[in-house]
């Protein structure tokens, strides 16, 4: 089985200020050197998650493994950019990167770093306190790449990139993942874009994992059905809604789908959004994901 980047078994956060558990019982794996999609509403335990993985925030229960270690033992592995991209607004870009190799020794790339920045056309010699909201998150992401981690852990980095620049940074974040083998964890609401850069999904929701594993199992697992009302046993039914006569429901197969029945494959939004309107639908973990969780089903 391929090396873990991060593992968690019974991980669960609670805040005493706020009185609730942001994640509890969360147990899952994501392989090394894949690109996962976590995703889920707002206030489904994303950004606790990535904090936990960071090493920023202790467990109330269980436990996560980052790259084999403790994850206060592996921050120079590690790349994390939060929600808000906190940077020091009185240095210039040229300061903050000049940070970043200070701090990473032997392992920072400023070839990397400086082409982000340039692509975005910022001056290097602005005051990072001037820079948009965009243009904070081209320098965050700079930041993350010239540190060369093994593990990026990225929590919304795009949302507030125009398209065309969110198209451009996306790319230049997969081809440096790809030549360097490196794991990315990101969470992010537009569906579509994963679609087509992630090989891995984390769905939370509720503070639980709903769905863990590799994005094509996932998708292969799940049929979007169509056809008369009736009892659609022996199949999971995920999600189902009636229109006149007609049925359209997202199942987990149990054996052959009735022939006078339309079945298609769904889309990564279909599989996502049939899970977040369906929270009693049963976990589904593929093997890769799974880590023995009592209440987890094997794909």
């Amino acid at each position: 089985m391929t090396a873990a980047a991060i593992e968690a078994t019974g991980l669960g956060k609670r805040y005493r200020r706020k009185g609730r558990w942001a994640l509890r019982d969360c147990s899952f794996r994501v392989p090394a050197g894949r690109i996962c999609a976590l995703v889920g509403p707002n206030g489904a335990g994303k950004s606790t998650l990535l904090a936990q993985a960071a090493g920023l925030l202790p467990a109330t229960e269980g436990n996560v493994r980052v790259l084999g270690e403790h994850p206060a033992d592996a921050r120079d592995r590690i790349a994390y950019v939060a929600q808000d991209k906190p940077l020091y607004g009185q240095l210039t870009i040229r300061d903050t990167l000049r940070t970043g190799y200070e701090l990473n020794p032997g392992r920072w790339d400023m070839e990397t770093a400086e082409r982000i920045v340039t692509e975005g056309r910022l001056d290097p010699g602005v005051r990072v306190r001037t820079l948009s909201g965009g243009q904070r998150t081209r320098v965050a992401l700079a930041l993350a790449l010239g540190k060369r981690p093994e593990l990026m852990l990225l929590d919304e980095p795009m949302a507030d990139l125009d398209p065309l620049a969110r198209h451009q940074l996306m790319g230049t974040l997969m081809a440096e993942a790809a030549e360097h083998d490196t794991t990315v964890v990101i969470s992010s609401h537009i569906l579509t874009e994963l679609e087509g850069t992630c090989d891995y999904l984390l769905l939370v929701d509720g503070g639980h994992i709903r769905l863990g594993g590799e994005t094509e199992d996932l998708l292969t697992a799940h049929r979007l059905v169509t056809g008369p009302v009736r009892d659609l046993a022996p199949h999971t039914v995920v999600e189902s809604r009636t229109t006149g006569r007609q049925l359209t429901a997202l199942i987990r197969p149990e054996g052959p789908v009735d022939a006078d029945w339309q079945s298609l494959h769904p889309t990564l939004e279909d599989l996502l959004l049939a899970h977040l309107r369906s929270p009693e639908a049963p976990i589904l973990l593929t093997p890769s994901a799974e880590q023995h969780s009592p209440t987890a089903v094997t794909a």
